[in-house]
């Protein structure tokens, strides 16, 4: 049983610890090569979320997310460079797109898991979390025994960097960073509170939401390649502009619960575009530097 509840507000900066903190992914990759660092950080991630149900008190807790946290802002800084390094620039955008749709199909089966272990198999919080833990750390040992260890076409620095050159990179991020953060915090919080929507509503938001990313990010990473990342860019932001006046208006003026769905949806395809940043920074940025301004990014 869990036995306290921890205050939502302080366990969502305990989580965004790590996160402020990847810039010393840098100093890492001092001594691990960044694909074994990625595996390693994977493994911790699974490791943290396996231990979750053994620590229902608050400072247990907290400590458990932190360990999750730890492993997955590592785990993604070293995703992005890696990806960034490894794909071709003329088909960064498309591939980048084929990428996010196997993570929508993965966290669809990631749902479905969860649903059989608790509504099938009758299994409480502990051992679905044992469950999710240990099968990322197999994977993450898997991947360590079935894949060569690539080697590096350009070597990375390995110090932390800012350049004045990647200021646009940096802003974007910046902003990218806030939006993101106000509308997964407050976005599914304001469909409970103002329409009322219960946990299988939310989840069957989710689940469709996931099933439009499937199907429409291969073909905004093929939009990116063609119209080129500038225009893609322009297009999402206006568009997101749009989607949160809308929102505000769902609020204000009372529109309909059906609107509020469809903005939902329609906004997660729009961050898909996002990849334009990264295929971006890719275009401008000297190859040494992907790995470090990765972990700056993250911060950011």
């Amino acid at each position: 049983k869990w036995r306290t509840a921890a205050p939502p507000a302080r366990s969502q900066s305990i989580r965004e610890i790590p996160g402020f903190l990847s810039f010393t992914a840098v100093f890492v990759i001092i001594w691990l090569r960044e694909q074994t660092f990625a595996l390693v950080s994977l493994a911790l991630l699974g490791l943290g979320t396996a231990l979750t149900g053994y620590f229902p008190a608050e400072i247990g807790f907290y400590c458990t997310t932190f360990l999750m946290s730890v492993g997955f802002h590592y785990y993604e800084t070293m995703n992005q460079s890696l990806a960034l390094q490894w794909l071709p620039k003329a088909t960064a955008p498309r591939q980048l797109g084929q990428i996010m749709q196997a993570g929508a199909f993965a966290t669809i089966a990631a749902y479905g898991i969860v649903w059989v272990c608790n509504k099938v198999l009758g299994f409480d919080y502990i051992p679905i979390y044992v469950i999710g833990g240990g099968l990322t750390v197999a994977i993450a040992a898997a991947l360590w025994l079935a894949f060569p260890r690539f080697k590096e076409v350009v070597p990375q620095r390995k110090e932390l960097i800012l350049r004045k050159r990647y200021w646009l990179y940096y802003a974007l991020q910046f902003m990218s960073g806030a939006r993101r953060q106000m509308f997964v915090v407050f976005a599914g919080f304001r469909m409970v509170e103002k329409f009322g929507y219960a946990v299988h509503e939310i989840t069957s938001l989710y689940l469709i939401t996931l099933l439009a990313n499937m199907v429409s990010a291969p073909l905004v990473g093929r939009a990116v390649g063609v119209f080129g990342e500038r225009s893609a860019l322009v297009f999402e932001y206006i568009g997101l502009a749009v989607i949160f006046f809308l929102y505000g208006g769902l609020y204000y003026f009372g529109w309909g619960v059906v609107l509020a769905a469809s903005l939902y949806v329609v906004n997660h395809i729009f961050f898909s575009l996002a990849l334009a940043l990264k295929t971006y920074f890719q275009k401008i940025a000297d190859p040494a530097d992907i790995a470090p301004t990765a972990a700056v990014a993250f911060t950011i």
